[in-house]
């Protein structure tokens, strides 16, 4: 099945070859976004605040081209601001996080905000978890337990950088909530545009307050430019491309692909070396992202 020629399934998702072609390099080159946070000499808040700076004026480019008719509402306008304050949290708390751990267990950790997600539904619906979310947060639970474990048994530090990570995935979900809500009317580039709008000087200010180096070093740009290129335009061009032709169980098992090229990544650039049990605990952990996405069917809740 190609583009051309792509046909809906029943649920009314129709993807084709190019569909997915997107979803996979999308995540992939989100993946390379923690190696180019380790590559800038600036500080890693400096560097989330010119990963959202940076690429501004073609967002908006990309927002006026696919404008909705009318005003904008005021009060999704105001959903979005408070986004972007959670979007500059976990940035921060996620670039921190980066520099102190494990590539694969940053990415990891910083996509837990599906399972949290998860979490949160079962609350705010009042009702027991069924059997497949309540697997999901076991396997989280458990493979995030290992995880945590064998960093301790590196160093402290790298247990401190998946904890880091770790408060990322709490604010991205809480960055997701209202911006799933106003991304619906809005459009998804308006609502990022809007989001880094409000993000951008919330970073810059802790960022300066941290005492971090803002301006890039010897390094030079290169490293900034690229991250603000492969993680704000191409991956997510890519995914805002690809995301509405795929059933969310496949967006999850495509989402792994993230913390499998952040390994490589790790061990090739930085030596960062995975055991059989490291092996185990992201396997746990990925399958509660699947778990998480995977759509629940109204007859087996209880």
């Amino acid at each position: 099945m190609n583009s051309a020629t792509a046909s809906a399934d029943k649920n009314g998702y129709q993807a084709g070859a190019w569909h997915f072609a997107a979803l996979i390099t999308g995540n992939i080159v989100l993946a390379l976004g923690p190696w180019f946070v380790r590559l800038a000499d600036t500080g890693p808040v400096s560097a989330a605040f010119w990963r959202l700076l940076l690429p501004l004026p073609v967002l908006a480019l990309l927002a006026w081209r696919s404008r909705k008719v009318g005003p904008l509402d005021k009060r999704l306008v105001l959903l979005c601001l408070a986004a972007g304050a959670f979007f500059a949290l976990d940035l921060a708390s996620w670039h921190i996080g980066i520099e102190r751990t494990r590539l694969a267990n940053a990415v990891l950790f910083g996509n837990s905000g599906s399972v949290i997600l998860m979490l949160w539904g079962l609350v705010a619906m009042r009702r027991a978890p069924s059997q497949r979310e309540a697997l999901g947060v076991a396997a989280a639970f458990a493979g995030a337990a290992i995880l945590l474990g064998r960093s301790l048994e590196i160093s402290a530090a790298t247990f401190i950088g998946d904890l880091f990570c770790l408060a990322a995935g709490i604010f991205y979900a809480f960055y997701l909530l209202p911006a799933q809500r106003a991304r619906a009317a809005m459009g998804s580039w308006t609502v990022l545009v809007l989001v880094s709008l409000a993000a951008s000087p919330v970073l810059l200010g802790m960022a300066v307050l941290g005492g971090e180096p803002v301006w890039p070093g010897a390094s030079g740009w290169t490293p900034v430019v690229l991250l603000a290129l492969s993680s704000q335009i191409v991956g997510q061009g890519l995914l805002v491309f690809s995301l509405g032709h795929f059933p969310p169980l496949v967006i999850g098992m495509a989402l792994l692909t993230q913390p499998a090229v952040a390994a490589v990544v790790g061990w090739i650039a930085f030596g960062e070396l995975l055991v059989p049990m490291d092996f185990i605990g992201m396997a746990l952990v990925g399958a509660a992202l699947v778990l998480a996405k995977a759509p629940v069917r109204p007859g087996r809740m209880r």
